[in-house]
């Protein structure tokens, strides 16, 4: 298995795809009212934070060489671990329409031919991506990948260099809504991670180095939007590379790094979707899930999903931190079980701990105290199940 598997390469650029993102690009444009300084400390912070989650995520994954939905039984049981299956599914339904949008109005803004049709374009290409598979197009990927790295330093240019505005500084997202913003996207990776670093030839290095060229990457991505709202004037990033002489160069970023984005999310819900069903064919159901996206993408207007990522955070946040101690703690498998009812209360107790702190304006944000509460709370737990084992359901 270890030399079938995907190499250290091929997991960074899988990573470097997943964030060179339109989402992330926008993301960042909140980040602006903070100024240059504060709003790069809460990038940056928020993305150390979220990228050591992934990484924990993705090694849980690399030693049990379970995908990411298979490594939850081990905390929640058999049918336990189905409740949130099924929400990574729909989050990454949620998750393809939104990043088919998102590349279907900024190319319809450089190319004008109607952004239902560029909803159609983009659908086509991941599903492309998808039928064709990841591994057969290695080299295709790294040649995109290449091109999208020297078109965003392009990019770069002409908003940090080139930008004529000045940095202005106002009422806007508080820092520890910025961390968790910044905390938000990484979050919403870690129901996937494990679903390509369990397959790689060096499991565990490969969870450093997705963990890592995705955080870096993302930054870079958040950066951008800060900058183009801040220095460029606006946050229409089709408008900047038209104004940057870019033209179908820009619109070469914006259609290649919605496929690549999108691939990961259409083609782990299929994964995901494994674990409801194994009669269920993963490639056919991520070809499902990318042509609900593409419709859901040209009926409903998806502009701020910022309750979005809040959602994800508040129902994956709380379920990584049981695993984590179950995993690192513990050693507990509950894989065998039905149902794990303690793990799924304390998981419950975190969801709502999270909808609470999301009331307060916490330097921290939401995530860290959430998680803090329903580890402490798990490590409560597991420490009276080994002194009274009858406790474990």
């Amino acid at each position: 298995m270890e030399n079938k598997g995907t190499s250290l390469f091929a997991n960074g650029l899988i990573w470097f795809g997943a964030g060179v993102s339109l989402a992330e690009i926008l993301s960042g444009t909140a980040f602006a009212s903070l100024g240059l300084a504060r709003g790069a400390a809460a990038i940056i912070i928020g993305h150390v934070i979220g990228g050591f989650l992934m990484f924990l995520a993705g090694v849980v994954g690399a030693k049990t060489r379970k995908s990411a939905m298979e490594t939850v039984k081990l905390s929640f049981g058999r049918y336990g671990s189905l409740l949130f299956c099924a929400l990574n599914i729909a989050q990454l339904v949620g998750w393809t329409a939104i990043m088919i949008y998102d590349g279907s109005l900024a190319a319809n803004g450089i190319f004008k031919t109607g952004s239902w049709v560029w909803c159609l374009v983009i659908g086509v290409l991941i599903a492309l991506w998808i039928y064709i598979g990841i591994k057969s197009l290695e080299k295709l990927n790294t040649v995109a990948m290449a091109a999208l790295f020297v078109l965003t330093i392009i990019l770069c240019k002409v908003i940090f260099v080139d930008g004529s505005g000045a940095w202005n500084t106002g009422d806007g997202i508080s820092m520890g809504s910025a961390i968790e913003l910044a905390i938000a996207m990484p979050l919403s990776w870690l129901p996937l991670i494990s679903d390509y670093t369990s397959s790689a030839q060096k499991p565990v290095k490969a969870s450093v180095v997705s963990a890592v060229t995705y955080s870096i990457i993302s930054c870079w991505m958040y950066f951008i939007g800060m900058g183009a709202s801040a220095l460029a004037g606006s946050s229409d990033i089709a408008q900047i590379m038209l104004k940057a002489g870019l033209g179908m160069a820009g619109l070469v970023i914006i259609v290649f790094s919605t496929v690549t984005t999108t691939y990961l999310d259409a083609y782990s819900a299929g994964v995901s979707a494994l674990s409801l069903s194994g009669k269920l064919n993963a490639k056919w159901f991520a070809l499902a899930v990318t042509g609900v996206g593409t419709v859901l993408a040209i009926i409903f207007p998806m502009d701020d999903i910022t309750g979005f990522l809040y959602f994800i955070g508040s129902v994956f946040a709380p379920m990584i931190a049981v695993l984590v101690a179950d995993f690192f703690v513990f050693k507990k498998n509950s894989s065998e079980q039905n149902f794990d009812w303690i793990n799924l209360a304390v998981w419950a107790i975190g969801f709502v701990c999270y909808r609470l702190f999301m009331r307060v304006d916490l330097i921290t944000g939401s995530t860290i105290p959430a998680m803090a509460v329903t580890f402490a709370l798990c490590l409560v737990v597991g420490f009276i199940r080994k002194k009274c084992k009858k406790c474990a359901v």
